[in-house]
């Protein structure tokens, strides 16, 4: 079992949900220390104080707010536990909200929180099942590591899932990201549409979505201790300047066409709209003409409202 990051209770109204908090996640990455060449002696990071010039155990080492200079607050373990907050030791629910109205911009990490005991059994699996039947997510507050946070409350597989979330103004604005203004045809567009229904599939699972960059990692560590070639890169394609747009739609939708036809048979994919040749201009008739040739066009191109 992963070990307890934090143990503390939900407040959900009146009704208190003892928890222990563990990591949602592992961290499967190969990770490298740093040696000294000539000898492969291990270079390690050495905590110094700066005013005695020398190496400090890890039982002096404390906290601290730079307030001047000259000037250094210290903060103790115990102080940060006991602050005069109410989600200093329970994560407090404070709204119930539709999944679908958070921006996933603002969702972080993710922990479970495991029922503390025999006691916490009951009003767990109360909040679980009102959460699942509601369709709804929990927006809560809770403090760890000398802040406040914001978190959304989930259901996974029956066990309450806690989400950090950002707060609104740690969000920047994209709007100084947004390209420079440019025209995109329908038929671009519904050409970009046939791509991605042929690339959609029904689970995040299988080859395309494993962490290739640690298991090329693991070929090069194994082929050196085994005194072996290294494993040839392979060479990168390099992306051609996209100069006919629908040409471009086109033969993606044939890749990944002729892909999934490879991994599980034929595709169920839309072919692409064929552009529309724009009609000639014509000549513009008299005032009178076209004031009865435009009524008659809005009256074709009413159509009936669906019931």
């Amino acid at each position: 079992m992963p070990r307890t990051i934090w143990s503390g209770a939900i407040s959900f109204g009146l009704v208190t949900v003892p928890i222990n908090v563990v990591s949602a996640t592992e961290d499967h990455s190969i990770r490298f220390h740093q040696y000294h060449l000539p000898d492969q002696g291990r270079v390690r990071y050495r905590k110094v104080c700066e005013l005695e010039d020398r190496e400090v155990a890890q039982e002096e080492i404390g906290k601290g707010y730079e307030l001047t200079k000259t000037m250094v607050i210290p903060i103790t373990d115990e102080d940060l536990r006991n602050l005069p907050l109410p989600t200093a030791k329970a994560i407090e629910i404070d709204a119930f909200v539709p999944l679908d109205s958070v921006d996933p911009i603002r969702i972080a990490e993710g922990y479970y929180l495991q029922p503390a005991g025999q006691v916490a059994a009951k009003p767990y699996k109360l909040l679980v099942k009102a959460l699942s039947r509601s369709a709804k997510v929990a927006v809560a507050k809770y403090a760890w590591s000398g802040r406040e946070r914001l978190g959304l409350l989930r259901v996974r597989d029956d066990v309450l899932v806690l989400h950090a979330m950002h707060w609104p103004d740690e969000i920047r604005e994209p709007a100084e990201l947004l390209p420079p203004p440019v025209e995109v045809s329908e038929g671009e567009i519904e050409g970009a549409l046939a791509l991605m229904d042929t690339m959609t599939v029904d689970k995040l699972e299988g080859e395309e979505f494993q962490d290739r960059y640690t298991e090329a990692i693991a070929r090069i560590i194994e082929a050196k201790r085994e005194e072996k070639p290294l494993p040839e890169a392979p060479a990168p394609e390099q992306p051609a300047q996209v100069l006919d747009l629908m040409a471009a739609l086109q033969e993606s939708v044939q890749k990944a066409r002729a892909s999934r036809a490879g991994e599980a048979g034929p595709a169920d994919v839309h072919e692409l709209p064929t552009p529309k040749k724009k009609p000639a201009a014509k000549k513009q008739p008299a005032k009178k003409a076209t004031a009865k040739k435009t009524a008659a066009k809005k009256t074709a191109g009413r159509r009936p409202r669906s019931a």
